[in-house]
């Protein structure tokens, strides 16, 4: 089921997703992006929405990076006692906010760098693992005794790994040639994206090396070394380290944009909107949600994980209906690349983007539904006491 899912999930919610958002950046690439495309499309009220859905929802997405973090760290050091894993989490966003501090580009190629050196253990596994294959890995094709909330958590895990395909769009201001750049970026990741999980995780099934019953979180470089050895362990435990950090600090930069774009619409104070004057960065924007992430990260993976899928979803939906809207309110919007199919298309692309997102949200539990709800409920709360602020920030700086 795992197998089928990590090839169906790319190709029914992240391929949609991916070309809705090549075709909104192209016609905007304006900083801000999907929380700039629903005001075009809606207005301020559910700009605002968006912006602050997304913005609480990554106090949780972005906090599970850190808790990964320790979670790899446990392969050389089983037995952390809770406050010594705290401190291990403040240093590592300490040090990755301090990184983004100094700007787009610098952040930029750093996680590039570390996206390609935690790639690599992977690969060794994937090669290693397929070698020593004894195994069928698609039996059983679903355990027996796991109910619809188990499947709501796997199905939250996989979205989850295959989402974020608008979160770059809030630094298009930042970025040379936007609208160009965005899409590439775009429709080169999906397919490195899918070849990453399905590979390695095919394989290792298929070693037979460690049962698919004792994989459990940060199970990867356990996994690793009873596939090939202490060395390929230790590698993709490292991997696994670094790729946290990568995945952290490119986070940290795409979501620290929401209340910096909501402070420079006077929809929040206007200190969130203070900009650097060397390095153009929004520091007090990044200092403020990397503090909020640490707070967060004191729960575990599988505690964020759920309740994560389930405020994206939330703002998903209404970034799909703004991208069915503008086909229909600005049919003439200069669009230099498009969906083809016309209006016709532009509603069957988002058709099981927005199943995903119900059933994701449907199967979640009622605990994370609780939370989600309350969480959906502070936005409306958050517009009348922040919204409509005289314009404080000036305008244009990104």
């Amino acid at each position: 089921m795992t197998l089928l899912l990590l090839v169906l999930t790319p190709l029914l919610w992240s391929a949609p997703v991916a070309l809705v958002m090549a075709e909104l950046a192209s016609a905007m690439p304006d900083e801000g992006g999907y929380v700039t495309w629903t005001r075009q499309a809606f207005g301020p009220y559910w700009a605002f929405q968006v912006g602050w859905w997304s913005w609480i929802d990554s106090f949780v997405d972005v906090a599970v990076y850190p808790a990964l973090f320790v979670e790899y760290l446990q392969f050389w050091f089983p037995s952390l006692p809770p406050m010594e894993r705290w401190l291990l989490i403040v240093a590592f966003i300490v040090a990755l906010t301090g990184l983004n501090l100094l700007g787009v580009r610098p952040t930029g190629h750093a996680a590039v760098a570390l996206a390609v050196v935690a790639l690599l253990p992977v690969a060794a596994l994937t090669v290693v693992a397929l070698v020593g294959a004894r195994v069928a890995p698609w039996t059983p094709l679903a355990p027996a005794g796991q109910g619809v909330e188990t499947l709501g958590l796997g199905l939250a895990v996989l979205m989850w790994n295959y989402s974020g395909w608008d979160t770059p769009s809030t630094i298009l201001g930042e970025t040379r040639a936007p609208e160009r750049a965005f899409r590439s970026a775009m429709f080169l990741t999906l397919p490195i994206l899918i070849a990453a999980y399905l590979l390695p995780v095919g394989a290792a099934l298929a070693s037979g090396a460690l049962p698919w019953s004792e994989w459990t979180t940060g199970v990867l470089p356990t996994i690793a070394r009873s596939v090939g050895g202490d060395w390929l362990g230790h590698a993709v435990a490292a991997g696994a380290v670094l790729s946290t950090a990568g995945l952290f600090m490119s986070l940290l930069l795409t979501n620290s944009r929401l209340p910096y774009v909501l402070a420079r619409d006077h929809a929040m104070p206007r200190w969130l909107g203070a900009v650097d004057p060397r390095f153009g960065t929004p520091w007090t924007a990044v200092v403020v949600s990397a503090a909020l992430y640490a707070a967060f990260a004191v729960f575990s993976f599988k505690e964020l994980i759920v309740l994560n899928i389930w405020l994206y979803s939330l703002s998903l939906l209404v970034e799909l209906a703004a991208f069915v809207r503008l086909r229909v309110s600005a049919p003439a919007m200069p669009r230099p690349w498009r969906l083809p199919g016309g209006l016709g298309g532009a509603i069957i692309v988002v058709v099981f983007p927005a199943l995903f997102c119900v059933g994701a949200m449907a199967t979640a539990g009622w605990t994370n539904t609780i939370a989600g709800v309350a969480a959906a409920l502070t936005g409306p709360l958050a517009y009348r006491v922040l919204g409509r602020r005289p314009m404080l920030v000036e305008e244009g700086r990104a």
